[in-house]
């Protein structure tokens, strides 16, 4: 099975139903893409295929022939420069425990591409990734940080300045 992951092809020598998380995480060693539920419902293992928000746990390697995907390692720039929604996403001092991030912080990414700047509804409508220890408050203010419709200053979301 032949695709790209991160701007780089890629060939793979597994069973077509693999899901794509697997083959991210044991064959290419990409580990930024978590397991969280195996069935699509809870959104750690989010990756861009196409520039579109997917589940890799539910999809299919024998889908991807001939597609882009971008893992939460393929998300920085280049030159290494981190992507505006990483960057506000540290801003806001989103993560707490972290393991749902890379899922939250492509599916926001997607979000991002696919409207600009989201209202409320879309970023509700968009996030239906689940975060354990309630961050949606700042997921919230980071997503509008990185389309510039907020500020998001250090320690805002610590003290509840915006």
């Amino acid at each position: 099975m032949a695709f790209s992951v991160n701007g780089k092809p890629v060939s793979v020598a597994v069973d077509d139903d693999t899901p794509l998380l697997w083959v991210l995480r044991d064959e290419l060693k990409l580990t930024g893409t978590k397991f969280g539920c195996g069935i699509a419902a809870c959104g750690a293992c989010s990756v861009h295929i196409d520039g579109a928000i997917g589940r890799s746990c539910s999809i299919p390697v024998s889908e991807l022939a001939g597609k882009a995907v971008t893992t939460i390692e393929g998300l920085k720039g280049t030159d290494g420069t981190l992507h505006k929604v990483q960057a506000a996403w540290i801003d806001a001092q989103v993560p707490q425990c972290g393991y749902c991030q890379s899922g939250q912080i492509m599916a926001a990414a997607a979000l991002i591409e696919a409207v600009g700047t989201p209202t409320d509804a879309q970023i509700d409508e968009a996030m239906t990734n689940i975060c354990r220890c309630g961050t949606y408050p700042r997921i919230r203010q980071a997503i509008l940080a990185a389309t510039g419709a907020a500020a998001a200053a250090p320690g805002a979301a610590r003290t509840g300045e915006a």
